[in-house]
């Protein structure tokens, strides 16, 4: 297979691809298999919903995308770079630049103001300059309607505003990836759908989101849906929305 220089994203080459990808966690009572021989590709500017009954594989599968744990066996291609070779340095700043992570449980930093919170992945990276960084983590909080609350610690907002600062944070190095597990399993509807309604917004600007989730409703409002059991990929539909 071709596959694009390595950290190159390019339309004819998928942002993801798995490749019989494998994940076995051992322990004395014997081996889990979470993942089981798994192949995917998404492509450039596709939003993703990933379903599947609890135990299904679906957090291992973004562990997989995201570095966050490496596979058994196969492997893991994001934006052109083979994530299940990298050490652990290297995968830090892969993953600072080409991913933004948004996880259910929000994980601000409680000592941060939300700018702060937004702030800290740019100091890390170092790719703009900080005289700029203020001034974009201003910028994508009012992106996400909560410009008036930017000197609020994350105790002082809702769990619908914690994770629209989360999001803002993993946009805060325009990464062209967005990842989120299980981004309102926290939220009530209305915020929840809120949050889909800023993913689909940001997948119109040309990012590729990519979530896990166990709200069926909210799935569909992506464009392709991936229902996973066992650790296999057993279904994959076009939603409704999206025909």
């Amino acid at each position: 297979m071709t596959r694009a220089a390595s950290g190159t994203i390019t339309q004819s080459t998928p942002i993801i691809l798995l490749q019989d990808v494998t994940k076995a966690y051992h322990s004395g009572e014997g081996s889990l298999v979470a993942l089981d021989r798994v192949n995917l590709r998404v492509w450039p500017g596709e939003f993703i919903a990933v379903v599947g009954k609890s135990g299904s594989g679906k957090s291992t599968l973004i562990n997989m995308i995201t570095g966050i744990d490496r596979p058994t066996r196969g492997e893991v291609w994001v934006g052109g770079t083979p994530v299940h070779t990298l050490g652990e340095s290297a995968l830090a700043r892969w993953r600072g630049r080409y991913v933004g992570i948004v996880f259910q449980f929000f994980q601000l930093l409680p000592a941060l103001t939300a700018v702060e919170n937004i702030m800290l992945p740019m100091d890390f990276d170092g790719r703009i300059p900080r005289r700029n960084r203020y001034a974009r983590a201003m910028h994508l909080l009012e992106r996400v309607g909560l410009g008036d609350h930017a000197h609020k610690l994350p105790s002082q907002l809702s769990g619908g505003q914690q994770q629209r600062v989360a999001i803002a944070r993993a946009l805060a190095n325009d990464p062209p990836l967005i990842v989120a597990d299980e981004p309102t399993g926290n939220l009530d509807s209305h915020t929840a759908a809120e949050v889909f309604a800023l993913f689909e917004e940001l997948v119109n600007e040309g990012k590729t989101v990519f979530v896990v989730t166990h709200d069926l409703d909210l799935a569909q409002r992506a464009q392709r849906i991936i229902t996973l059991a066992d650790g296999k990929i057993v279904g994959e539909s076009t939603s409704i929305r999206q025909e």
